[in-house]
């Protein structure tokens, strides 16, 4: 892939092979993003899963301690006709279940986040092929198959989200803005990896094999990670 001039730039004095402490990591990403808006710190996270697990079936979801400037998110819920008036209520975007699958079925998927009741899980499963690769399908382990409909609507509206684990075994989240201060940042990480760490089934120090951040826009940094 070809970089650009910026990118060039800010990366000829790069060590790449430094590794840096959290809190050195995160003073040097701010230093190497080089975007025009505030950029994001971004967590990639390489973890050992175990032999009899499928990289793709490791997903979760979490609500960061420290939220910046919280991303404007699209919610379709899937219930039954009597519920949708308390979905709408509650923030939900898009409602209307028979429509839903009819929209997604033709290629319309107009939301970042899907949230069912339990009791139609079964109707919907036809969704699969569409949604799963997007990882939009709806699922116990990260809240989005609940009857709560209220809470789930709530929690997502106010940042909570989503993660899973790609074929190469990399999780990759985003904790925070790089204006927020240091140590928010820090409390971000430590709460993004106990999240890691709780679908993996691992502490974290037998879970991570490489943990690097980045900026949106900019090099990555390789962290040696501890909760020290």
């Amino acid at each position: 892939m070809k970089r650009g001039k910026k990118h060039i730039k800010i990366t000829k004095d790069l060590d790449r092979n430094k590794t840096y402490s959290l809190s050195e990591g995160i003073k040097k990403v701010k230093t190497l993003s080089y975007s025009k808006f505030v950029g994001t710190l971004e967590l990639h996270a390489d973890v050992k899963l175990p032999k009899d697990k499928d990289p793709k079936s490791i997903k979760g979801a979490v609500s960061l301690p420290n939220a910046s400037a919280v991303k404007e998110v699209k919610i379709a819920v899937f219930a039954t006709p009597d519920r949708d008036e308390e979905a709408k209520n509650a923030g939900a975007d898009i409602v209307g279940m028979d429509k839903l699958i009819k929209d997604i079925k033709e290629g319309k998927i107009e939301f970042d986040i899907a949230i069912a009741t339990p009791s139609v899980m079964p109707k919907i499963a036809i969704l699969g092929k569409e949604l799963g690769p997007k990882g939009l399908m709806p699922n116990p382990k990260n809240g989005t198959v609940t009857e709560d409909l209220v809470s789930a609507i709530s929690e997502y509206k106010k940042g909570k989200q989503t993660f899973v684990c790609d074929a190469s075994g990399v999780i990759h989240m985003s904790v925070g803005k790089l204006d927020l201060e240091e140590s928010k940042l820090i409390e971000n990480i430590h709460t993004a990896i106990d999240a890691m760490s709780e679908v993996v089934g691992k502490p974290y120090e037998q879970m991570i094999q490489r943990l690097h951040l980045a900026p949106t826009m900019g090099p990555s940094v390789k962290i040696n990670y501890s909760r020290e």
